[in-house]
């Protein structure tokens, strides 16, 4: 398959896409994952691609079929008390996603990181490895590191979105800018020179919110969400999967997604 071909697996004709990543069990405790096959099963009419490690890939390929595949290239682990914060490292190739079938790899890149000249070169090096290949490369962008909605001003995240852009990503993961207005994105967006999909970070619990926010996105023009722990963690997972699809690949209101939850 060609890049673009790769690429359509993940994005509808409608140029937008519905991600859910599934791949937090190498960086975190997870409740809602114990059987990932059932998630994807539970989810995949609404959802176009999935972001999985490599043990999901392989044990889960029956499930995955039909969807867009996008391998974990490599691993994170939130700061605890006695362990340093090392941010994000490689682990895996564009060889090993081609092996077990994955339409595109993705990692983190951390900008203003204590080890971002490691950190970046480490997805440098991926991309440039990705150009002997016809596999994309998603760069997940955040200033400093994961979870940490304080240091995602709009300024911030719009340095970010850029700098993944002109190391070569194909498709800019980052978050909505903390405080920022449909206008603040929009100009991020129209900025990224890819396209920008948004995460949805930590479960918030308030579907309204997590709508507002997905809203928010595609009306800034954002081509889509990769929203793994409020759907997964949520009460009613088809459901949810089921609102945003409809926001994201229908220009559903609020409103109108809401009333899919009831």
């Amino acid at each position: 398959m060609t890049k673009t071909e790769n690429l359509k697996a993940f994005f509808q004709e409608d140029g937008r896409t519905v991600i859910l990543p599934i791949d937090h069990g190498t960086a975190i405790p997870v409740t809602g994952l114990e059987r990932p096959g059932d998630v994807i099963s539970s989810v995949r009419e609404s959802v176009d691609g999935f972001v999985v490690n490599l043990g999901v890939a392989q044990v889960c390929k029956s499930e995955l079929t039909g969807k867009g595949v996008c391998l974990r290239t490599d691993c994170y682990k939130p700061t605890y008390p006695g362990n340093p914060d090392t941010g994000p490292f490689r682990i895996y190739t564009c060889d090993d996603a081609q092996l077990v079938g994955a339409h595109a790899i993705m990692s983190m890149c951390y900008p203003h990181h204590p080890n971002e000249a490691k950190n970046i070169r480490e997805c440098a090096d991926l991309i440039s490895e990705s150009l002997d290949s016809q596999v994309p490369v998603i760069i997940e962008s955040l200033p400093f590191g994961i979870g940490r909605p304080e240091d995602y001003t709009v300024e911030n995240i719009g340095f970010v979105v850029r700098l993944a852009a002109e190391l070569g990503a194909d498709v800019v993961k980052t978050a909505f800018p903390t405080g920022g207005s449909v206008d603040d994105f929009k100009r991020i967006v129209e900025a990224a020179l890819v396209p920008v999909v948004v995460l949805g970070g930590a479960a918030m619990g308030d579907d309204e919110a997590l709508l507002t926010m997905v809203k928010n996105s595609i009306d800034a023009g954002a081509s889509g969400i990769a929203v793994g722990r409020n759907v997964w963690q949520h009460t009613n997972p088809p459901a949810v999967a089921m609102a945003l699809r409809a926001i994201v690949h229908e220009d559903a209101s609020v409103d109108t997604a809401l009333k899919l939850l009831v």
